[in-house]
């Protein structure tokens, strides 16, 4: 490694200790890590295996990113720590309407010629690390020593990067677009009246699979809430559905 990739390296390292308020100290304190998985929304956790981010796994998320901003921020505003790796074109505003706590969130939006390597050093004071690789494969002798660290530090990685061994899978299919104002009978966007109204949400297929190649899948849909409100953007469960099941994946 160069001076120049370790300068950046000890620069994380003190920022994730100011995050924390204790520059002399190497890594923040993140939350108790007897918790074995991560909040995420209630909607979601229905879909989920275990309701939440499992903590010392890898789990890949693709597909619409509603549901990737969702997961950060419920996690921030649980009091836990997040470090985004990559995703220069994430929003942040975004996270912060769907409820985030940006006080908590650390971002590297250029990390370089090795983003892996920066997400490492992260794991070792953060609860939840995001690393954009933009649907890369990782060689599997790579995932295999990062998931060891990731195991090691008790800490979760969530990519969207094709990660051998991920412990879990999430893909978030767009079905439908929702507009407002409209009746009941007319609030699908294809339908909607020309340059009448906005996009009031969305209805989303997420179809989670473990590595046992179990799926189970859940209808969701993203609304706005109050715009005068701190918290704008939410999952919430579709209209019943038949109940969830989990099946063989092909």
């Amino acid at each position: 490694m160069g001076a120049v990739e370790q300068d950046e390296l000890d620069r994380l390292r003190r920022q994730i200790a100011v995050l924390s308020g204790r520059p002399d100290h190497r890594s923040v304190d993140v939350r108790d890590r007897s918790e074995d998985v991560l909040a995420v929304p209630s909607a979601l956790a229905d879909v989920l295996p275990r309701r939440g981010i499992t903590r010392g796994g890898v789990t890949t998320v693709s597909g619409a990113r509603s549901v990737l901003l969702a997961m950060i921020a419920t996690v921030s505003s649980a009091g836990a720590h997040v470090g985004i790796v990559g995703m220069g074109n994430l929003n942040l505003e975004a996270i912060v309407e769907w409820g985030g706590d940006l006080s908590r969130i650390a971002t590297v939006p250029e990390p370089g010629v090795d983003p892996i390597e920066v997400a490492t050093v992260l794991l070792d004071g953060m609860d939840l690390v995001v690393l954009g690789m933009a649907g890369i494969t990782v060689p599997p002798s790579r995932a295999r020593v990062v998931m060891g660290r990731v195991r090691k530090q008790c800490s979760t990685l969530l990519t969207d990067a094709r990660w051998p061994g991920a412990q879990l899978r999430v893909d978030a299919e767009v079905l439908s677009y929702r507009h407002v104002p409209g009746a009941p009978d007319d609030a699908d966007l294809a339908v909607a009246r020309p340059g009448y109204g906005r996009i009031g949400g969305m209805s989303l297929q997420v179809t989670a699979i473990d590595r046992g190649q179990r799926r189970r899948t859940g209808d969701i849909d993203v609304v706005a809430g109050d715009f005068g409100g701190r918290t704008r953007l939410q999952l919430v469960a579709a209209p019943p559905r038949p109940e969830l099941g989990w099946a063989v994946a092909n």
